[in-house]
């Protein structure tokens, strides 16, 4: 069995997990982390009496082929294996799908648990269409390529009627939000999630021109961006 277990949002959010989580992991010998240091640190604030060194652990990021391969000897040998995100769900925006996708072509059982994912969170605070939306993870990073992507994106909203979710390096989000509001028309709404499932979680939607009104710094903060033409 691979199990896909999510992790919180913000570290002070133990809540957002169900305890089951914890008890799928307790049945597995094996553990696939996107962050060893931070996959531990999650499952010691779930359950201080778990014995974290018994796991077999396993980087998903490092020597990519090399994980893929010990990967499949692992299901072969019959282990129960954890794959935990860095933040979210396994799967969702990271590498873990690499993983998910060699347990399929081995027609090994996949048991996905519940827990928070900040794409889908920020869509149903948003107000926009939840029965058609498209994430698109990064934007160009180049400003000529984002300014391009970000019209093509304002334009297929206007035509599908459809919610456009990306998000941006968060060193970068205030720049992010700058070029937004340079390009977009005035009437596409813009929605800004940040730091969701914490004490200082935001969740606002407003058009361009109340965006120009407004003055808001997300440096460095975790950031879901939604638009809405």
């Amino acid at each position: 069995m691979v199990y896909l277990v999510p992790s919180f949002l913000s570290e002070n959010a133990v809540e957002t997990i169900p305890y089951y989580v914890i008890t799928a992991v307790k049945s597995c010998q094996v553990i696939f982390a996107e962050n060893e240091r931070t996959a531990r640190r999650f499952l010691k604030s779930m359950d201080k009496e778990i014995v974290i060194d018994e796991f077999e652990w396993y980087a998903i990021h490092k020597a990519e082929e090399e994980q893929i391969n010990i990967f499949k000897e692992k299901i072969k040998a019959g282990k129960n294996i954890a794959i935990i995100s860095e933040s979210g769900c396994p799967g969702i925006a990271d590498p873990g799908q690499i993983l998910i996708a060699e347990a399929q072509k081995l027609n090994c059982d996949i048991k996905p648990l519940v827990g928070p994912s900040s794409i889908l969170l920020a869509l149903m605070g948003s107000g926009f269409n939840g029965q058609h939306f498209c994430f698109l993870g990064y934007l160009p990073i180049d400003h000529a390529e984002r300014i391009k992507k970000i019209k093509q994106i304002e334009e297929e909203s206007a035509r599908r009627k459809s919610t456009q979710i990306f998000i941006e390096t968060p060193y970068r989000n205030n720049k992010m939000i700058e070029t937004l509001l340079q390009i977009c028309h005035a009437s596409t709404r813009l929605c800004i999630a940040a730091e969701l499932t914490s004490a200082n979680e935001f969740i606002k939607t407003k058009t361009i021109t109340e965006w120009k009104k407004e003055k808001i710094d997300l440096h460095k903060k975790q950031v879901i961006f939604l638009l809405m033409a």
